[in-house]
């Protein structure tokens, strides 16, 4: 088949999966009132691949002339990882600054298996190479989508899965049959779940000896007997595209994914037991999804930098100086994460089997830089706009004619500026920044592909500090 069409992809989720929302079971999720927006929006992917303007970028013919997503296919060269960072920007921006999230998330695991799924077959005799790669090619020829549950739910934190008081906290095999396992257990924060194909199931750290069970991964369809996702009713805000110009259209929703006894066919098993690279798998794949987080970061802050130009010029402030100073370094913030993704495909770095991975680095670099600052940037943003963000006139008062014209006398900023123009920017800025949907992406911000801690660690795991060391011992040899 090579390519659905956003009908086909709709269709494929009405299929009997388990969701709960709000207390209730969700009978479809493409017509939930709240699910049904994300579908939507995801649904973009799908139509970007037929539009004319985006086709050459969102697609490309494999080795038998099939057109396909290119989101499937393995990154070669800096070229493959340059196109892929690219598709993630665009369709993000054109998303309203939300990312899509259900073929980039699955193809960054499925990277991630073809690299550790070599290395646990030469070490185990397995066979896991070639399982992941005829799912590989199912998911490409039937243009699936995908999302990936890693972070299970811990409990005390400070013992591994093995000793937990609760055996579930973690995923993990409960029985083995000669067509497959049966695994139980919960993950966490599982974007997108509702309304993919299929789940890509990962470990979510290194493990011990003792932790043997809970070393899997696999891959199962959403609507598999005993998987059942209790979505989160946050990060989105109910209302009108006045009040919520973003999240009235595009939303992600993430899930509390639970496991329940849930049988996974021996063809779609990954990782069965071997606990030495279970570790491995989990970094691999944040180092991927690291990348396209940084891919998709920019657009939002371009809205920042626009939202806040905007304001400025409505409220008649953009010559001041502060604000000035202000535009300049939300433009550094997002130009310097913007540079640091394309770098770290500039310099990635190839596999001896050809995969090409983003600079780790560089990545982590970026993605620290964004996490960092966001904060920051969103008090700029709102220093800017003023207080009217969180006071200004409902949508109701703004529609009834006896309070309208006292708004429209009492709220008008710079001449030539319409009343209501300066109030849509207003809620612009509160939906981005001061609502339920700001909150959620304030949060994503911290902890979202790893948090704060995450990134230093690796900087400093991997960056050779030697070298530097070298250098200055040089520079202070007496001889030299």
């Amino acid at each position: 088949m090579g390519l659905r069409d956003a009908e086909e992809y709709k269709a494929g989720l009405r299929d009997g999966r388990r969701i709960y929302s709000r207390g209730k079971i969700v009978d479809d999720v493409t017509t939930h009132p709240d699910l049904g927006i994300a579908v939507e929006h995801a649904a973009l992917d799908f139509r970007l691949a037929e539009e004319e303007e985006h086709a050459d970028l969102f697609t490309w013919r494999d080795l038998n002339g099939r057109v396909c997503s290119r989101y499937f296919k393995k990154p070669d060269s800096a070229e493959d990882l340059l196109n892929r960072r690219e598709m993630i920007e665009r369709s993000t921006r054109l998303g309203g600054g939300v990312v899509l999230l259900i073929k980039e998330i699955g193809t960054d695991a499925l990277f991630a298996l073809d690299l550790v799924t070599r290395q646990v077959d030469e070490a185990h005799s397995t066979e896991y190479g070639v399982r992941l790669a005829a799912f590989h090619e199912d998911c490409q020829e039937r243009d699936l989508t995908l999302a990936v549950a890693q972070t299970d739910v811990k409990g005390d934190r400070s013992l591994p899965p093995s000793q937990q008081e609760h055996p579930d906290y973690y995923v993990h095999i409960v029985e083995e049959r000669e067509d497959g396992i049966v695994v139980r257990g919960a993950k966490a924060h599982t974007t997108c779940a509702p309304y993919v194909d299929y789940l890509i199931v990962l470990p979510t750290r290194a493990l011990g000896e003792g932790d043997g069970d809970y070393a899997v991964a696999f891959a199962v369809p959403v609507n598999a007997e005993g998987l059942k996702l209790i979505a989160s009713p946050f990060g989105a805000s109910e209302g009108s595209r006045f009040h919520h110009p973003v999240s009235s259209r595009h939303r992600l929703v993430d899930t509390l994914t639970i496991f329940d006894d849930v049988f996974v066919p021996r063809e779609q098993v990954f990782l069965k037991g071997e606990w030495r690279f279970a570790g491995a798998l989990a970094n691999t794949f944040v180092e991927f999804h690291r990348f396209t987080a940084v891919s998709y970061k920019p657009p939002l802050c371009d809205l920042f930098i626009g939202a806040a130009a905007l304001l400025a010029e409505y409220n008649g402030i953009e010559r001041a100086s502060h604000v000035r100073e202000k535009l300049m370094k939300l433009i550094a913030y997002t130009e310097t994460l913007r540079g640091l993704s394309r770098a770290a495909a500039h310099d990635c770095r190839l596999t001896d089997h050809g995969l090409a991975v983003p600079d780790i680095i560089l990545t982590n670099l970026a993605k620290f830089h964004f996490a960092s600052g966001y904060h920051q940037a969103v008090s700029w943003v709102q220093d800017i706009a003023g207080g009217l963000v969180v006071t200004g006139p409902s949508e109701e008062d703004w529609l009834n004619p006896e309070t309208r014209p006292h708004i429209e006398r009492f709220l008008g900023g710079k001449k030539g500026i319409s009343t209501e123009s300066r109030l849509r920017a207003f809620n612009l800025v509160r939906d981005l920044s001061a609502s339920d949907f700001g909150g959620y992406h304030e949060l994503l911000a911290l902890h979202a592909e790893g948090s704060l801690e995450t990134q230093k660690i690796t900087v400093l795991r991997d960056y050779d500090i030697g070298r530097c060391k070298e250098l200055v011992k040089e520079l202070l040899d007496p001889v030299g």
